[in-house]
């Protein structure tokens, strides 16, 4: 059953991709959210539904996706503790052009357009905060796409795999640990690929000792490697995620 209480800003919670804003201008975010809980498997919007909120993720994971008519779906994003969620359109009325998923039982503040819009009006100093988050939220948009789109799937899996290391990635020597379980199907879906064919990918990846799997889980060996397939650009960690 879902509670809803009010935020307050005693217990700062970690920034993610918030961290663009001054510790002031956090604070009046964190006052104007309600907080709800969110069970595992639910949404907090749909494809379709209107953008009249934003959602700051204080615990859990969110994964933001995209369906295709055939029915197959497109993972964009994969937001975690500190993520702030939603399309950035305060002053229109638009539609949200994906669905949010919930893949870890989640505390999410909720912020109101309405509420948004005064903290805007009222503080300049918060409206070029905000402005430089979707500033960060577009360049991560433009950066996937050209990934996804510029170097063929082997370039985006190697693209991919370093934005889970930058966002996932425990160092462990040399090597990078990404510590959470994901699947081959998750990754087909983050690049819009086969299952088969990301299977050969990694066992490429295996074979040329640029990886390796430890319990279930990815570790990168080789990081130069996947940055040279990719033609990375070396950006930001903020910018550089899944």
């Amino acid at each position: 059953m879902t509670e809803f209480a009010t935020a307050t800003a005693t217990a700062t919670p970690p920034r993610g991709n918030t961290s663009c804003f001054t510790e002031q201008n956090f604070n009046r975010l964190l006052v104007t959210m309600k907080d709800k809980t969110y069970p595992e498997g639910t949404h907090l919007f749909w494809e379709g539904d209107f953008s009249d909120k934003l959602f700051f993720v204080k615990r859990g994971r969110i994964k933001l996706t995209k369906s295709t008519d055939e029915g197959k779906e497109l993972i964009l994003y994969m937001y975690g503790r500190g993520d702030m969620v939603g399309q950035a359109d305060p002053f229109f009325s638009s539609k949200h052009s994906f669905t949010a998923e919930v893949i870890e039982d989640s505390e999410v503040g909720i912020i109101e357009q309405k509420d948004l819009e005064i903290l805007i009006c009222q503080h300049c100093d918060f409206a070029i905060d905000f402005m430089k988050w979707m500033g960060i939220h577009h360049r991560l948009t433009q950066t996937k796409f050209r990934d996804l789109m510029m170097y063929g799937k082997p370039g985006a899996l190697c693209s991919t795999l370093i934005r889970l290391s930058n966002t996932y990635g425990e160092k462990q020597g040399d090597n990078i640990l990404i510590n959470k379980k994901i699947t081959h199907t998750d990754l087909s879906n983050m690049i819009g690929a086969t299952r088969e064919s990301v299977n050969r990918m990694l066992s490429d990846l295996r074979k040329k000792d640029a990886l390796e799997y430890v319990n279930g889980m990815i570790l990168i060996k080789d990081l130069v490697m996947l940055q040279d397939i990719c033609h990375c650009e070396l950006c930001p960690n903020e910018i550089c995620r899944i």
